[in-house]
């Protein structure tokens, strides 16, 4: 999945999305997290760019904190096109 997104002209890089605390990431890109009321155990997160340009992370509940915080690095280096290797299966990205 690669969303056209409103983002600066620098792209963060691997060792960004990778190794700086989530907090931090996602303040410094300007994304926001919020909760999911999904609960659908295949659902891991989506990304949703809001006509603003805003990126946007909804990330169900009640998942362990190892998997929230490399789910939500996963699908940040999918929306800013960072080349990361794909997750092995079960796990797709779709675009909507």
């Amino acid at each position: 999945m690669t969303v056209a997104c409103a983002t600066p002209d620098r792209r963060p890089s691997a060792d960004e999305i990778l190794d700086t605390p989530l907090p931090d990431l996602l303040g410094g890109w300007g994304v926001e997290l919020f909760d999911s009321s999904i609960a659908d155990a295949t659902f891991f997160g989506a990304v949703i760019e809001r006509k603003t340009g805003e990126i946007v992370l909804a990330m169900p509940t009640g998942r362990s904190e190892r998997e929230h915080d490399t789910m939500a690095r996963y699908l940040l280096a999918q929306v800013f096109d960072v080349d990361l290797p794909k997750l092995p299966p079960p796990f797709t990205t779709d675009q909507a």
